[in-house]
């Protein structure tokens, strides 16, 4: 690069994975002159199609490449683990408040198939259940109806509204007198919401990481192809000591 040229790295996908990567992108940024890197959301799918593309060097994914991905685009992607998440299930203030403090995999996967419609089957208030679930192309989703539904292509007839993204099932949860979603660990954070014990054990960053919270992943940045130089420095970083530290600042668990 010739003197002054500052080489780019552009970020997308995953909503999860979002506030992990932008905290770091800020570090990486202030500590050197000769890469910028620079993020946006938009979903994991979304990140998959925008580096298969060409229109962005690294993805954010909270999922792996799917097989539909791979036969449309070919064996190319590279992947980066970067460190894990939990998919905590959350309810409203009131509904935790007024008893519900965990539920089975069977009772969430029961609301989701529009079974159950009403808290007080499952020992609540008698309120309608609002479920809000997450759109097509979500990393979250797919790991939700693979635990959960049993099936990553599951139907939820049950959900009430689509978020776009974790920040809005923050959102309309805390909203709602009568709510339950699901969102990243990292999410946690702040605001109105209450997690819930699944199948008995409390998500933290101890039961995601040895497994005994079931709903967990790991989350990940691809390429395709190889990096870019400006992409492998940071990347370097993600995955390198400092970059694991602001992980965990930001309620990520390292890998």
């Amino acid at each position: 690069m010739g003197e002054g040229a500052v080489g780019k790295v552009t970020i997308t996908g995953s909503s999860t994975v979002l506030p992990l990567v932008e905290a770091a992108a800020e570090a990486f940024n202030a500590q050197q002159n000769d890469c910028q890197a620079t993020v946006t959301g938009g979903g994991t799918g979304a990140g998959i199609t925008a580096i298969a593309e060409g229109r962005s060097n690294v993805a954010m994914a909270s999922r792996e490449v799917t097989s539909d991905e791979l036969s449309k685009y070919g064996d190319k992607f590279q992947q980066f683990d970067i460190g894990y998440d939990g998919v905590v299930i959350v309810v409203s203030k009131a509904i935790y408040d007024a008893g519900i403090k965990g539920l089975t995999t069977e009772q969430v996967k029961k609301i989701y198939a529009g079974v159950v419609k009403n808290w007080k089957e499952l020992g609540g208030p008698d309120a309608e259940i609002y479920a809000i679930g997450r759109e097509q192309g979500s990393g979250t989703r797919d790991t939700f109806n693979e635990d959960i539904m049993s099936d990553r292509k599951a139907e939820t007839p049950g959900v009430s509204t689509t978020a776009m993204g974790s920040s809005e099932v923050k959102t309309a949860i805390t909203g709602s007198d009568s709510a339950i979603g699901y969102l990243g660990f990292s999410y946690m954070e702040g605001g109105n919401i209450v997690a819930i014990a699944l199948d008995g054990v409390m998500p933290s960053m101890q039961t995601i990481k040895d497994g005994s919270y079931k709903l967990q992943r790991h989350l990940y940045l691809y390429t395709f192809g190889e990096p870019t130089s400006c992409a492998k420095a940071y990347i370097d970083f993600v995955t390198g000591t400092e970059g694991q530290k602001v992980a965990e600042e930001n309620g990520f668990i390292p890998i």
